[in-house]
């Protein structure tokens, strides 16, 4: 039995110079990192993490000090299923997503890399494994730039070695988006992986006269046009805007994937681990999507999510998403090739720079 000894939470800001914007986040400033170690009787430790984009984040660490630490102390730590439906249900009444559900993430995944320290085996090898090259993209947050300051932020990222590339849309003006879209698309060339993100900014309708306008563009996918809870409106965007859809960063269950799934309203499902429930949820959407013929995608935390997709026949694209985290990390994300190779490393390989962090403890 491994059993839990202790549950230690932290809670750092990691500020962004300059800061970052989109289309319905405002500026963005900071970072909220709040991470979870996990140890056991052995003295081994798993650590999980989840953020935000500025706010909250003192009440996940609440949640993970005063609520979970209590809720699973002296259980076994290998009983991953187990711990997530006990934390799952002693939070429902107060929580069922929100705060609650990112630092029950934050908790899982401590737990997985724990379990795969304990096997000595990298978490993408764990979870099966099925091909440790991930096909990864550059996700800018870069609403704001000109078409010439995209095109110099995206030289940079194909001198990094990213050979797919995300950017932003959702300006006032649709022209704006086009233009701009228009200008990757003759740098970028022919073939080359490209997607839109526009953050939930439109209507229904909006989101369809959008998806025609990007038509000739050869989009990868246009990610987020509408808010998460419309189910019903992103059946109408993926059957008369004639783009493929990514969506799922802002859902939080595997029975809100479910919905929008079965439904037909998405493409690309995109999870992300830090907000779904953890690692234990994100591979069952994934096999979720599996069953539906879909390709799995993936938001934020690529550190831990290229495990995830490692281990997934089904999946897309892994995003390489940028908030300052590979400052206070010892090994970050390695490109070869267009492909972020899953670490050997035991566990999810992360190893923070505790000392770093301390000086941005929020």
């Amino acid at each position: 039995m491994a059993k839990i000894t202790s549950v230690t939470p932290g809670f750092y800001r990691i500020p962004l110079n300059p800061p970052l914007s989109d289309s319905m986040h405002g500026i963005i400033s900071a970072f909220e990192l709040i991470t979870v170690r996990v140890t056991d009787a052995d003295g081994q430790e798993g650590v999980g993490y989840t953020y935000t984009t500025g706010r909250n984040g003192a009440g996940i660490y609440e949640i993970l000090k005063r609520e979970i630490a209590e809720i699973v102390a002296g259980d076994d730590a290998d009983l991953i299923e187990h711990l997530w439906t006990k934390v799952w249900w002693a939070l429902h009444y107060g929580g069922r997503g929100g705060p609650s559900v990112l630092a029950q993430s934050a908790l899982d995944i401590a737990l997985w890399d724990l379990k795969a320290r304990r096997a000595k085996l990298p978490l993408w090898k764990l979870l099966g494994g099925n091909d440790p090259n991930v096909p990864c993209y550059a996700g800018g947050v870069d609403l704001e730039l000109t078409p010439a300051e995209l095109l110099k932020q995206t030289d940079a990222n194909l001198k990094k070695g990213f050979r797919a590339i995300k950017m932003k849309v959702g300006r006032p003006a649709l022209h704006e988006d086009v233009e701009k879209i228009a200008a990757m698309r003759k740098h970028l060339g022919a073939g080359f992986p490209l997607m839109v993100d526009a953050n939930m900014k439109w209507s229904v309708d909006e989101s369809i006269r959008a998806a025609r306008a990007f038509q000739p563009y050869e989009l990868t996918w246009l990610e987020e046009p509408i808010i998460p809870d419309d189910v019903a409106g992103h059946v109408r965007v993926v059957r008369d805007g004639g783009l493929p859809i990514a969506a799922g960063e802002n859902l939080r269950t595997l029975w809100e994937f479910k919905a929008l799934i079965a439904a037909g309203g998405v493409t690309f499902p995109e999870p992300d681990v830090t907000n779904c429930g953890g690692v234990t949820p994100f591979m069952k959407i994934a096999h979720l999507a599996e069953a539906f013929n879909l390709p799995v995608t993936s938001h934020g935390a690529h550190d831990v999510t290229v495990h995830l997709l490692a281990a997934c026949p089904n999946r897309a694209f892994l995003e390489a998403h940028g908030f300052g985290l590979d400052r206070y990390i010892a090994d970050p994300l390695v490109l070869k090739d267009g492909n972020a190779p899953a670490p050997d490393r035991l566990g999810h390989g992360i190893t923070f720079d505790w000392k770093g962090l301390e000086a941005i403890r929020g």
